[in-house]
């Protein structure tokens, strides 16, 4: 590995892009498609596109419909579209009489890794280690170590970039009690984001517990019932909230993942903004009704020859502790939250469906720090063009993806507003309209408008006759 950062010899890009996720990808096959081109290049740690590997179980598919691909929505001409991936794979007609709405997870996975190959810029292997404004030239400068393919470091270098666009994602959440269980490798317990690369040793589990209520955790939850035997399945599946709730998914409901609620709630005062995202909670943590109505068969169809299935599904639970028991099991300390009960779970894996968490990016924007603008409860500001609010004498934005749930709501991290936020970003930093957008968006008025009332004249109009009657 070489000693000192190596300069890029060419001119400075317009884009650099840290973080090669769903999102970063929407941007840059849009970026592919401006007009007179965009000096862009992405940077990405993992050696090739992958999207949450541990969870494309056997017939799970999205939560949203298969238009809210990388660009559709933005530019349904693009040549990164999902349907031109299914041309291009001679699949355009059995998708066509397959007729579905929601296509499988593995099947997106497939597809974005179908445009990662194809599109130009990218650069997979690449951590990046710190980022800085550098004054002098007006420019940030961008710091990285390229790894080999067994991870290792192999040489650093630093690009120059007039923009930054942050899509690193989130990291999987494991409750405190949780974490030293979840460190130690004796026993089983793993987050839902890694389900599948355990799934043999959680079915040898004598007896297994899912932790959390949302889509993951009900997926796990069916997967495992599938294959456990009947009559013995012995599993447990807990959850903090109230009731095993289905996803909020009316028509008019979904409307909250449009850019015309994203823009109300970006223009709510900060204390409404918080005070209103746990409440809605059900909007994108519940579970899809095809996934309940799953489930329910497969506990009813067990009933037929073997009575009621060694199942136990508890919501209002919350894991107060948990430790080790000898070597092989784990005993998990509950606590109901309406009754105030309390009592003991043993058993021999635990999953943890208990969702995900914004990456910290502290120590790689503390080159930025001094430059960042934040908010009453210390968190980055970011204004409605996705930007990070910095002090005016940075002359070059920070553009954010998925890292603005506090400022613009619960539609941060869907994929259908992924398109649109993109073509955002795309439009701010060129200071044209590359991607024309939508003025409206839903049926709802989510606030009342501010509307100019229509003039009044002063007296009635004199009106002239058409014709003279005789």
């Amino acid at each position: 590995m070489t000693g000192t950062p190596a300069t890029e010899p060419e001119q400075p890009h317009d884009l650099v892009g840290i973080g090669i996720g769903p999102f970063n990808l929407s941007l840059a096959a849009l970026a592919d498609g401006v007009h007179g081109g965009i000096a862009a290049t992405f940077y990405e740690q993992r050696p090739a596109f992958t999207w949450h590997p541990g969870l494309l179980i056997d017939g799970a598919t999205l939560q949203v419909p298969f238009l809210a691909d990388l660009v559709t929505l933005a530019d349904p001409a693009s040549p990164w579209t999902f349907l031109n991936y299914l041309r291009s794979r001679d699949r355009l007609f059995p998708f066509y009489f397959a007729e579905r709405f929601h296509i499988q997870r593995a099947e997106y996975d497939a597809y974005c890794r179908w445009v990662s190959h194809s599109l130009s810029g990218l650069n997979f292997g690449h951590q990046i280690d710190a980022v800085r404004w550098n004054p002098e030239r007006s420019l940030f400068e961008v710091d990285f170590t390229q790894l080999d393919t067994d991870g290792e470091a192999e040489a650093l270098g630093r690009a120059y970039t007039r923009n930054i666009v942050l899509g690193v994602g989130t990291e999987p959440y494991v409750p405190e009690p949780l974490r030293p269980l979840a460190e130690a490798p004796a026993v089983p317990v793993i987050h839902s984001a890694d389900y599948l690369d355990h799934r043999e040793r959680l079915l040898a589990a004598e007896h297994i517990t899912i932790i959390g209520s949302g889509q993951s955790g009900a997926e796990v939850f069916l997967d495992l019932l599938r294959a456990r035997p009947e009559g013995v399945e012995k599993i447990h599946w807990l959850t903090r909230t109230e009731a095993f709730a289905p996803m909020e998914y009316s028509k008019l409901g979904l409307e909250h993942f449009t850019p015309d609620y994203t823009r109300y709630f970006h223009a709510l005062p900060e204390q409404t903004r918080d005070e209103l995202l746990p409440r809605q909670w059900q909007l994108h943590k519940g579970i899809d009704a095809g996934t309940m109505a799953a489930i329910h068969d497969e506990l009813y169809r067990r009933t037929l020859h073997w009575g009621w299935p060694d199942v136990v599904l508890t919501p209002g639970v919350s894991v107060r502790t948990a430790g080790r028991v000898a070597t092989t099991k784990v005993e998990l300390h509950l606590e109901h939250l309406q009754q105030g009960a309390r009592s003991r779970l043993t058993t021999g894996a635990v999953v943890l469906a208990t969702g995900y968490r914004e990456r910290p990016l502290n120590r790689m924007l503390a080159g930025l720090d001094p430059y960042v603008l934040r908010d009453a409860s210390g968190r980055t500001r970011i204004d409605d063009q996705f930007r990070m609010v910095l002090d005016d004498s940075v002359t070059g934005s920070v553009y954010v993806q998925n890292a603005e749930r506090h400022t613009h709501g619960v539609g941060a991290p869907d994929l259908g507003l992924a398109a649109w936020r993109s073509a955002s970003i795309l439009n701010s930093l060129t200071g044209k309209e590359p991607y024309p957008l939508p003025q409206r968006t839903a049926f709802t008025s989510f606030g009342l408008e501010r509307r100019e009332a229509p003039s009044i004249p002063a007296q009635a109009p004199v009106l002239t006759p058409l014709a003279q009657g005789n």
